[in-house]
């Protein structure tokens, strides 16, 4: 279960706490067991101080206390405050990436709805994609619908996700695309094969929630050959 210690503490020098909160993070490297830090000021209490850092787990956080550059840094963080700090230490029972669960209901909209409906809850109407395998972006909530139909029209498909790493107002998923292609594309009449592709997708985020804006990369080339559109190269 992931652990998080909060350092509750009074200091009238709350940038010597964030060097200090640096110089922990650098002088533990290789060895710290924490994977996040946050170090936050009280905007109605300037000397009210809040560090924040996360665990794998309370036994990972107790492994990291005993190094003694966590001792050192400790001994240096009390003497910046005004009164000894407080620590609570908490499991965490919920921890929601809202963006990233957007991410993937994004793509189980795309694949698995009878209709594109459900799209107006996750995408902005001024949504902006990027797609090198089109020759002009793709711009709009609507154009959006007509591109995802127009895929859905020549193939049933599925993604797997693989990966999905968020930071800030953006969400990377790396995904695998299986399907079958049931009607023509791009020319080519169907097939039946089981055909698939891996690709990723960067997705951001507006003020609201929605997604705005979209980045794809993906193995269309391979894809094309797969549906024996492309020549058998020489030996």
């Amino acid at each position: 279960m992931t652990f998080v210690q909060l350092i509750d503490c009074r200091t009238s020098r709350p940038d010597e706490m964030d060097r200090l909160m640096g110089e922990w993070v650098e002088r533990t490297r290789g060895k710290r067991t924490a994977t996040h830090t946050l170090v936050a000021k009280d905007r109605s209490d300037a000397a009210h101080v809040v560090e924040i850092v996360e665990f794998p787990s309370y036994e990972e956080a107790m492994r990291n206390s005993q190094l003694p550059e966590t001792d050192r840094i400790f001994r240096e963080m009390v003497a910046l405050c005004d009164e000894l700090p407080t620590f609570t230490d908490l499991d965490v029972v919920r921890d929601a990436p809202l963006n990233t669960d957007s991410a993937r209901r994004f793509f189980e909209v795309l694949a698995t709805s009878d209709d594109l409906s459900p799209m107006a809850g996750l995408v902005e109407e001024h949504y902006h994609d990027h797609d090198p395998a089109n020759e002009q972006d793709v711009l709009g909530l609507d154009q959006l619908r007509r591109e995802t139909d127009m895929w859905r029209g020549a193939f049933d498909f599925s993604f797997r996700i693989e990966d999905q790493i968020a930071q800030g107002d953006r969400v990377c998923t790396r995904w695998t695309w299986e399907a079958t292609h049931k009607a023509g594309f791009l020319g080519l009449p169907a097939t039946g094969r089981k055909v698939s592709m891996t690709g990723t997708t960067i997705l951001r985020f507006g003020g609201h929630g929605k997604i705005v804006e979209g980045w794809w990369q993906y193995d269309r080339l391979g894809l094309m050959a797969q549906l024996g559109a492309l020549e058998p190269t020489e030996p």
